[in-house]
């Protein structure tokens, strides 16, 4: 089964240091419907979502806080 990138935003770790993580779903729905979300670095080191806003690096532990989406002015 192949997943599909349908996101991307960056993530600060508590030193201060910011992540690209990129949200991919499974490109076929399960049976009931619902698409299975799965998350990793830019690099590939594969991510936890433990809620809107916080991650965790499965490698490591390192605890990750999404960044507000950046406004850009026309």
């Amino acid at each position: 089964m192949a997943a599909v990138l349908v996101g991307q935003f960056h993530a600060r770790d508590a030193e201060g240091r910011i992540y690209s993580v990129h949200e991919f779903q499974d490109s076929t729905p399960s049976a009931d419907g619902t698409c299975v979300t799965t998350y990793k670095l830019a690099i590939g080191d594969r991510v936890n979502k433990l809620d809107d806003n916080e991650f965790q690096l499965v490698q490591t532990g390192v605890m990750l806080t999404r960044e507000p989406e950046s406004i850009v002015a026309s």
